[in-house]
Order: C-alpha cells, then sequence, then structure tokens
C-alpha cells in the first residue's frame, strides 16, 4: 500500500465506516463499543473525519476504529475498509524504485470469460442465494474458481463501453473469510456494465447501484443498470461519460439508495454530478435494492427484451 491508497481510507466518511461496523449513528453520537455505554458517549466528527468518546478516551480515524472495534491489526483493517467499499489496494511492490507497475493483461484473462463456467458454491450464491436470472448472469459473464486451498471464488468481468476487458473482481464464496475481494494486478474497476450504455434508447432509465450484486438484481427486474464503487471514487472520465449520456440521449438517471446513512449520503453526491438523479425510497424493511428484489416487489423481466 502506498501513502494515497492510505489517504482514500482515511477519507473515508467516518460516520458511514461506523455504521459498517454495526453502530448506530445518530446526530454524530453513538453508543461507544469499548466500554459499557449507556448513554452515547461517541461523537463523530465530521470536519475532522475522527472519532471519541469523552468517557474511556478511545479516539481515532476510520483505520483505527476498524482495528479497534474487530480487534485487527493494521494492514487487516485497512483491507476490511478497502473490501467493504471496493478499493483496490495495490500490495505490489516494485524491485527497483525506476521500475513501473504493471498494467492489466487483458489477454491472460479474456478467455476464461469466453465459456464461463460456475462451480457449486457460484451457483447456490447466484441462483438461490441471489436468485438472479440466468440470462443476466450469462450477459455479465460471470465466472467462477478455486484457489490451491480449495476457496471458492466468483470472477466478475468489468467492461469498458466497447467491450474491453478492463479488470476483474475476484469474490471470496466463504461467509465471513478475509480478503473479502482481489483484484488482478493493474485491475480498473470504476463503472460495472458500461456496455449495457449501447443498449440505452433516448430518453430510456437507467439505473445506477452501488456495488455488483445489486446491478444483477437490478438487471434481473428488468432494468438497464450500471454499478459504482462510490462517488468518491468515480474519475473524471466516468463522470463525463455520465453527464453526456444525459445531454445526448436525455438519459434519465435513477437509483434506490442502501438504507442507511451511507446510501443517502453515496445519492447526495452523485446528484453534485448528475442534477436530475431521481430518488426512490426502499421500504423499511429493505436495506439494499438485492433485498427488495429477493423479497418478490418488483416484476421480473430481463431488460434486453
Amino acid at each position: 500500500m502506498d501513502r494515497l491508497e492510505l489517504q482514500k481510507l482515511r477519507d473515508l466518511p467516518i460516520e458511514g465506516v461506523a455504521e459498517r461496523l454495526g453502530l448506530r449513528v445518530v446526530r454524530h453520537k453513538s453508543l461507544c463499543p469499548f466500554h459499557d455505554d449507556h448513554h452515547a458517549s461517541l461523537s463523530f466528527s465530521v470536519s475532522r473525519n475522527t472519532f471519541r468518546c469523552f468517557v474511556c478516551g478511545a479516539s481515532g480515524g476510520t483505520i483505527d476504529l476498524v482495528m479497534r472495534h474487530l480487534g485487527m491489526d493494521f494492514r487487516k483493517a485497512c483491507r476490511w475498509l478497502a473490501d467493504e467499499h471496493n478499493i483496490i489496494l495495490d500490495e505490489w511492490q516494485p524491485t527497483t524504485a525506476a521500475a513501473p507497475p504493471k498494467a492489466f493483461d487483458a489477454q491472460r484473462y479474456e478467455r476464461y470469460f469466453e465459456r464461463p463456467w460456475l462451480n457449486e458454491a457460484a451457483r447456490r450464491f447466484l441462483f438461490e442465494e441471489r436468485r438472479l436470472d440466468p440470462r443476466v448472469v450469462q450477459w455479465c459473464r460471470i465466472t467462477s474458481w478455486c484457489d490451491r486451498q480449495g476457496v471458492p471464488w466468483l470472477q466478475t468481468p468489468y467492461y469498458d463501453r466497447e467491450g474491453k476487458l478492463v479488470g476483474i473482481q475476484n469474490r471470496n464464496l466463504v461467509r465471513g473469510a478475509l480478503p473479502r475481494f482481489r483484484f488482478p494486478m493493474g485491475s480498473r474497476c470504476g463503472i460495472y456494465n458500461l456496455p449495457v450504455l449501447n443498449r440505452l434508447s433516448r430518453g430510456e432509465a437507467l439505473y445506477i447501484t452501488e456495488g455488483a450484486s445489486d446491478c444483477w438484481a437490478m438487471l434481473s427486474a428488468g432494468r438497464k443498470a450500471i454499478a459504482i464503487p462510490s462517488a468518491t471514487l468515480l474519475s473524471a472520465s466516468d463522470a463525463q461519460l455520465l453527464t453526456s449520456l444525459g445531454s445526448e440521449l436525455q438519459t434519465e438517471f435513477h437509483m434506490y439508495p442502501d438504507r442507511d446513512e451511507p446510501g443517502e449520503r453515496l445519492f447526495l453526491q452523485l446528484r453534485e454530478v448528475l442534477p436530475s438523479l431521481v430518488h426512490h425510497q426502499l421500504p423499511p424493511d429493505c436495506k439494499d435494492f438485492g433485498d427488495y428484489y429477493l423479497q418478490g416487489k418488483t416484476k421480473p423481466r430481463l431488460y434486453t427484451e
């Protein structure tokens, strides 16, 4: 990890990190998990992006909060934060100071997605747990593999708008195992499912989700969709691509934010880029669109039809 990658982790909204850890933040305060607290003594400073308990003295930033709350060392806490926010950490170190980082080798991986293969764990995750339309899985060219320890991984390809492979996300299918995600060297995993933009008609709706799994659910529900890792990681070129869709095709942008503060914050950040972004409220019993889809509250129809 270099200094810029660490800064990305430190810049993650402290209250959003706290909520991902299971803390309930209300008016910049929550119960302190580091002592027997009954009066919400843990305070969050949004301007400094820090936390502090005025009873037990616990304090720090995003990485410190994860280290203390989960009992992890520094490296594991960074990995947890990166996995939770889909941030790619480049652990490769050059042999010499002058050696440039290696580029993503698309030719090495393209063949794996020509005939995708799903092992038992992948099929259970995609079709039993997520209940995805098999045609969506085929469209997204999702495949799977097992490492030398027999750990099953789901392999999700990222393509640019022209269909060129630019990155890969490997997801650990063992529940609770770390690392949760792995990315080959040089992967660019920005906007997911960019090829769907070529199927947009003038004035048609495009749904924006947070993460690939919600995007699959949205596609299975019959809506054209893309996914982003977070608004703060949206590159200038990707932001320009989305705004150009609005001006050239009069694309209508829609979003079902996750039903928590980080989800709403992501919506507000995206609306700075896309002022016409339409907000859809999830029911109280659904934490994200994946839940909404699983509860059968959408009418399934394939978006390509």
